[in-house]
């Protein structure tokens, strides 16, 4: 799996102009699955995201996770993080699970960070709008396979 991950001030999702999520303070989490990925990918991802330090301490220093900051996350599917470039001028996104495989490992990264974070989400497989107040700017890509953050 893949994710880029936003510390926001801000940020909400819609489908046909209507409002499906939306936090404040917080992470947006792009992601996708790609062709292979398992449901040990999403339960790392989602320990990653929930453990990760990119909120500021007293000290000024990236030092808190989302839940000692206070804030949610809203996650958002997207399987073009899996764009190849490589030939010609149009990506190619055969790297990309197919929607059937993909869904239930995005539900289940939405499932297991509820425990530990409010979460928000986008609709899967629905075009969609994404508004977002980045903070700092801080933006993060990581990438799961096989269970392990690499």
């Amino acid at each position: 799996m893949r994710a880029v991950i936003q510390r926001v001030k801000h940020a909400e999702v819609r489908v046909a102009g209507k409002v499906v999520g939306a936090i404040d303070r917080g992470l947006l989490v792009l992601v996708a699955a790609a062709t292979g990925d398992s449901e040990a990918d999403a339960r790392a991802l989602a320990d990653k995201l929930t453990g990760l330090r990119v909120f500021v301490d007293d000290e000024g220093k990236m030092n808190r996770s989302v839940s000692e900051a206070g804030g949610s996350m809203l996650v958002v599917s997207q399987f073009t993080l899996y764009a190849d470039l490589r030939r010609g001028r149009r990506p190619s996104f055969t790297s990309a699970a197919p929607p059937d495989v993909a869904e239930p490992l995005v539900e289940a990264l939405i499932g297991r960070l509820g425990r530990s974070v409010p979460v928000a989400s986008g609709r899967f497989g629905a075009m969609m709008e994404v508004e977002l107040i980045n903070d700092g700017p801080v933006t993060i890509v990581v990438d799961v396979v096989d269970g392990r953050v690499i």
